[in-house]
This record gives structure tokens, C-alpha cells and sequence, in this order.
């Protein structure tokens, strides 16, 4: 593969090994920063011993990737906001007692049945200065409250400091925040918080303000409120009003990607404006204004899109595609790309953790590589049929990219992918042609009629096929499991396979088979090892009691009969199973007595029917149960009290005191987390 000869390739390669480093082994910073001061030195002075000895080039070589390690090490170090001396999260008792914040709004986020989303940056902590990022929710009342993004707010209140997923194997919103540099949650009233007069006009303001005017604008002119979200998300990256059911269809359809601002928007934009400047002589000068002006139009788009790492990465490589296009030399995509995600990791090496970020690469990848390949198998004679093959061979490139990360992260497949994309993209580039001329013109106070209902009526058919599509749910292959040996194994087998195209040689083959043998060794290993695994776990689920027992790839569940009924809307209960590669063989109800693993583990509910001579290891108690703890204890001294969410908070207070009284474990899963017995 040619791309991993080039020396930019293995730089950025040790570039992101640093940033990985340093996020999973979290050394002190000190240490990243001498470690830096070192490779320079070692850097320097094979630098020079080579230019005298050509035997010292190696040395050099391995010199530029210690030196390209040792900055990625530092990007992360220096972009982990939790390593600034003022950052909130090293305040004492920050999370235990309330505090006097001040603080900015930057960013508004999706909101939830009970609380608007914001993310807001510190400002001061009881009146010292202190910095970091929250998640701000606002409790939503009658009243309408004109928080705007630049609104500076002072609240008294607690701070929450994010935990993690309570259920095991469940998606882990507390990592999720801390790789956005947020560390803690604050929750607060309307009307108990204080409205600073001033306002801070930064970028994020304006360009707030800016959309704000545009939406309004539509709104005005009557645009329908469900196709003005899907507009806003497609052209401005801004998905918070979207309804649910709408993302739902575009993800069974596989299209939820055309939500999020990525290569193929701005790609259309890119065109567009091109189109656009075709007036503009050829000549030095009027190359060089073009060029400015689609940098400049790049540069505000990834603005006003909010600057999400899907369109942080496509602006910043087209903005290379159009720089090279006005040098007029041949433009080596793979280079393109790595300088892309160089530029982008050194000032956001975040965004390397971002899902979003990390599929838009593999598909972005993937087209440039294979597309070719496909679109040669078989070239249709007329425009038409090589328009539509074009589309479909891209498509395809793309998914067969992402496909091992899309089903790591969401274990979902929509068959019908390939169908949904030959009509999506014609769509679509009506939809931001006519959306972009009806947006700019919407910021000047004017919509006009025939393009903003041409528009609308594009983005309604378009949201109609969408959901007719993804009505096929015997077509959307859900709950498939996919652990990280086999995610990797798998891009082996799919990359191995594509050089094999390529090449078609023996030793390719041999690579293939290879790669094949490797992927068969990781299902052996991943069935070895859940078949070698018993568990017994208490789950935290509030109002009704869910219990596992899994031996292998078997799972039983215990619970009542009103959640064995709606086993399959159990979403909790997918997730384990699909991490687990487990099937459910048993739905008993749930009982008092249970033995696992030569441990005795009693259940008592608020019935208190239970057998009186049972000295347990575990005790469980479930939906408060009114009896005599300190009695109780005494009695069939437990080794450890466990207590589920369907119990009372206060209750388990009270129980909590006991058990310390009496020096027994205890085990709230609402505070805790699940409980497991392995």
C-alpha cells in the first residue's frame, strides 16, 4: 500500500501513537514535557551527525518519529484542560458543597424532556477566576427565557461531577463528556439564576446570532417547521431540533450521515462556489482573489457549522485541494488527508477520540482508495448510467470503509444503504445548492419564494423516502456483536483484500489468508473466552428489579412479569447480550433464593416473604421492603448488603448507617453502579 511509504504517513502514524499514550496512561506532565526537551536534542544532533556521516541516517530517521511521538504526546497534554493549575476540577470540595458560579454560554446543545442543554465555560468559582468547560442544564418551566449563546449567568448551586454508565456495557456518556473537556454537570432553576447585562461578542456570538436571524427569517416566510430542522442541519451542522423519529428513519435507511456536516457538504459547497466565481479571469490576480474568496467561504461555513470535527476535517482539506488547485500542480490526495488530520489533531487532538471524526476519515480513505478499483470494473455507456454507477461505487467504497466501526459502536447494519445513497445524493445536491443561495439571501432579510419552496418541497419528498426506506426494518440487521480483536482483524482481512485486487499476485493471496487466519484466531479467542465467563449481576433500574446470570454465551434473566413481557424493547439488556456475544435462553421470575457459584444470595421485597434460616453471602433487598435491618443483620449475617434502584433513597440512607453500624459492605446500585458476582 503506497500510502504507507510516504514519510509523512509513519510521522503522523507516531503523531496519534503520542496523542494515544497519553490518553490511556495519563503520565504527569512534567514527564511528557522533559521527554519532548530530549527527542529535540536527539533530534538536533542526528540531524547535524548525519549531514556529516551518511552511517548516522537511520539514527535520524528514528529520531523524527521520536521527536514526531513526543509532540503528539505534548499536543495532548497541553489540550487536556483538566492539566491547567486554574481548571475547576482542582478547587477543593468543588463537587460537595454549593458554590457561586459565574460563566459564559458557548454552544446550545439538544435539549431533554426536562432540561434546555447548554455548553457553558467557567468563569469564576465563589469570585476567583477559574476556567474549564460544563454542561449546563436548565430546568424548562412555562416561562420563556431568552438565554442567548455570549449570555454570561451566575448561579449558586452544586456541581456534579460526571458518572460513569451504571449498567454494564452500556454507552459511557461520562467518557463521552471528559473527551469534549467537560467534567461536571450543573443543574439549575430559571428563575434562580442571575442575567448578567453584559454580553461577551465573540466568533461563537455572532455566528449564533447570525443562524438565529437566518432560522427566523424562514420561520417568517411560513418555511414548515420539520423540513426548516432537516435544513438546518443539512446546510448549518445544527441537528438540536430535529425530532427523534426523523433521526431514527435516517439511521435505519443509512443516510443519518447526510445530518452531520462532512466531505460530501462541503464538497457540494466547494462546487458551488466554484460555479459561482467562473466569471473571474484566469488571470494571476483573479486566481488568486478566487482563491481567497473560497477559503474565506470555507473558513465562515465551518463557522456558522458549529466547527464539529466532520467539518473541521473537510474544510481543512478542501482548503488544501482548492490551495493546490490554484498552484495548478497534481494534487496527491493521501497527502491531502494527512495534513488534514496533522493540522487538525495539533490545535483539536480530541477530536481523534470523536466517533464522527474517526468514520469520516475511514470513509474519506476508503473512496480515494477503492472507489477507483470498483468504478473500473465496469464503465456504462451513457452519462446517466456512469452518473448513477459513480454514485453507487462510492457509496460502497465508503461503507465498506466504516462499516467495522459502524457496527463497533452502534452493532447495526441498514442493508438497504446502497439504495438510499443513489437517491439521497441527487437530493442532495439540489437541497445545498438552493439551500445555500436561500440561506445567504435569508441573512439579508429576504427569502425569496420559488427557491425556499423549492427547497422545502425537496427536503419534504426527500424525508418521504427516507421514512419509506427505513419502514424495511426486516432489512436493518440490529444487535450484532463486534468486540475491539475483531474490529481489527477485520480491517486487515478488508484492506489485505483490496491490495490483493490491486496487485493479484501470489504473495497478496498469502497476505489475504493470512489476514483470514488472523480473523478466525480472534473469534477463537473471544468464543474461548466468553464461553469461560459466569457472572451474576444486579442491574440499576429504577422502580422494578432486573437480575443476569450468564455462563457462557447463556444468559437467564430474573425479573417481573410486567419487564419479561417487554423484553425486547429492553435496551439495557441488548446492550449486555450484543457486548457479551449472548443469547437469552431463560425469563424466569424473580424469586428469593438464589445459589451461583457456591455463593447463597437472598432476595427480600416488600412482600417480606422470604425462608427465615438462610445465613447468606449476598443480601439483596428490592422495592423497600419495610423490616428491621439491624435485627435482620444480626440474624443471617450477610457479607454484604446489596440494595437496587428500586428502592427508596432516604431508605437506603437509613440502611447505609446500619450497615456501617454493624460493619457490613454496602452496595447502593443507584450510587455505585451495577453489582457483579464473577
Amino acid at each position: 500500500m503506497k500510502v504507507l511509504q510516504f514519510p509523512l504517513a509513519r510521522i503522523t502514524t507516531a503523531f496519534i501513537s503520542g496523542i494515544f499514550t497519553v490518553y490511556f496512561l495519563r503520565p504527569i506532565p512534567p514527564a511528557i514535557f522533559a521527554f519532548l526537551v530530549i527527542t529535540v536534542i536527539i533530534f538536533i544532533s542526528t540531524y547535524y551527525s548525519s549531514k556529516k556521516n551518511t552511517k548516522f541516517q537511520l539514527f535520524f530517521g528514528i529520531a523524527v518519529y521520536l521527536l514526531a511521538f513526543s509532540i503528539g504526546a505534548t499536543t495532548q497534554t497541553v489540550h487536556t484542560d483538566s492539566n491547567q493549575k486554574n481548571n475547576y476540577t482542582h478547587y477543593k470540595n468543588i463537587f460537595d458543597t454549593k458554590h457561586t458560579f459565574t460563566l459564559t454560554l458557548r454552544e446550545k446543545l439538544k435539549s431533554n424532556a426536562f432540561n434546555e442543554r447548554y455548553i457553558a465555560l467557567l468563569n469564576s468559582v465563589n469570585q476567583e477566576e477559574a476556567s474549564g468547560r460544563i454542561l449546563l442544564n436548565i430546568r424548562k418551566d412555562s416561562l420563556t427565557h431568552p438565554f442567548i449563546i455570549g449570555n454570561q449567568l451566575k448561579i449558586n448551586a452544586s456541581l456534579n461531577k460526571n458518572t460513569a454508565q451504571k449498567n454494564p456495557n452500556q454507552f459511557d456518556y461520562s467518557k463521552y463528556l471528559e473527551n469534549k473537556q467537560i467534567y461536571a454537570q450543573l443543574y439549575a432553576v430559571p428563575n434562580e439564576i442571575q442575567l448578567n447585562s453584559e454580553i461577551t461578542k465573540d466568533i461563537w456570538y455572532y455566528t449564533s446570532q447570525f443562524r438565529s436571524r437566518i432560522i427566523q427569517n424562514l420561520e417568517k416566510n411560513k418555511f414548515s417547521n420539520k423540513e426548516l430542522n432537516v435544513a438546518v442541519a443539512l446546510i448549518m451542522g445544527q441537528q438540536q431540533d430535529i425530532d427523534p423519529e426523523t433521526t431514527q428513519d435516517y439511521q435505519y435507511a443509512g443516510a443519518v450521515h447526510i445530518l452531520s456536516v462532512s466531505g460530501l457538504h462541503i464538497g457540494f459547497i466547494l462546487l458551488f462556489i466554484t460555479f459561482v466565481l467562473k466569471p473571474f479571469p484566469n488571470t494571476k490576480k483573479g486566481a488568486f482573489i478566487k482563491l481567497l474568496i473560497i477559503l474565506a467561504s470555507l473558513f465562515l461555513f465551518g463557522i456558522l457549522a458549529g466547527l464539529a470535527p466532520s467539518v473541521v476535517r473537510s474544510v481543512t482539506m478542501f482548503s488544501f485541494v482548492a490551495i493546490g488547485q490554484y498552484l495548478r500542480r497534481s494534487i496527491n490526495i493521501y497527502h491531502t488527508l494527512l495534513v488534514s488530520i496533522l493540522l487538525i489533531l495539533l490545535f483539536q487532538p480530541s477530536f481523534l477520540f470523536d466517533v464522527g471524526f474517526q468514520l469520516s476519515y475511514a470513509a474519506l480513505f476508503f473512496i480515494v482508495w477503492l472507489q477507483p478499483l470498483l468504478a473500473n470494473i465496469w464503465r456504462p455507456k451513457n452519462k446517466i448510467g456512469n452518473y448513477f454507477w459513480d454514485i453507487l461505487t462510492v457509496s460502497f467504497a465508503a461503507q465498506i470503509g466504516t462499516l467495522p466501526l459502524s457496527i463497533y459502536y452502534f452493532h447495526q447494519f441498514p442493508e438497504l444503504f446502497f439504495v438510499t445513497n443513489i437517491i439521497v445524493i441527487p437530493f442532495l445536491s439540489i437541497i445545498m445548492g438552493v439551500g445555500c443561495l436561500v440561506m445567504i439571501l435569508a441573512s439579508f432579510n429576504w427569502v425569496p419564494y420559488y427557491p425556499a419552496k423549492t427547497l422545502e418541497l425537496s427536503i419534504h419528498y426527500l424525508d418521504k423516502i427516507i421514512g419509506f426506506i427505513a419502514s424495511f426494518e426486516q432489512f436493518i440487521i440490529k444487535n450484532i456483536p463486534l468486540n475491539t480483536p475483531l474490529l481489527i482483524s477485520s480491517y486487515l482481512v478488508i484492506i489485505t483484500m483490496i491490495i490483493a485486487l490491486q496487485r493479484r499476485n501470489t504473495k497478496s493471496v498469502f497476505v489475504v489468508l493470512s489476514a483470514v487466519i488472523t480473523l478466525q484466531l480472534s473469534c477463537i479467542a473471544t468464543k474461548w473466552e466468553i464461553q469461560n465467563q459466569t457472572e451474576f449481576i444486579v442491574l440499576n433500574t429504577s422502580k422494578k428489579t432486573q437480575l443476569i446470570e450468564r455462563n457462557g454465551t447463556t444468559a437467564t434473566v430474573y425479573a417481573n412479569d410486567s419487564v419479561l413481557k417487554n423484553l425486547k424493547n429492553n435496551a439495557i439488556l441488548s446492550s449486555y447480550l450484543t457486548a457479551n456475544f449472548s443469547v437469552l435462553k431463560e425469563q424466569p421470575k424473580l424469586k428469593n433464593l438464589f445459589y451461583f457459584k457456591g455463593k447463597k444470595i437472598l432476595l427480600i421485597d416488600s412482600s417480606m416473604v422470604f425462608p427465615k434460616n438462610i445465613h447468606p453471602d449476598v443480601l439483596l433487598l428490592t422495592q423497600s421492603p419495610k423490616l428491621n435491618l439491624d435485627r435482620l443483620l444480626q440474624t443471617i449475617k450477610p457479607k454484604i448488603l446489596v440494595a437496587d434502584a428500586s428502592n427508596y433513597k432516604s431508605v437506603q440512607k437509613k440502611w447505609e448507617v446500619t450497615c456501617s453500624k454493624q460493619k457490613i459492605p454496602f452496595h447502593a446500585t443507584a450510587e455505585k453502579g451495577f453489582f457483579k458476582i464473577n
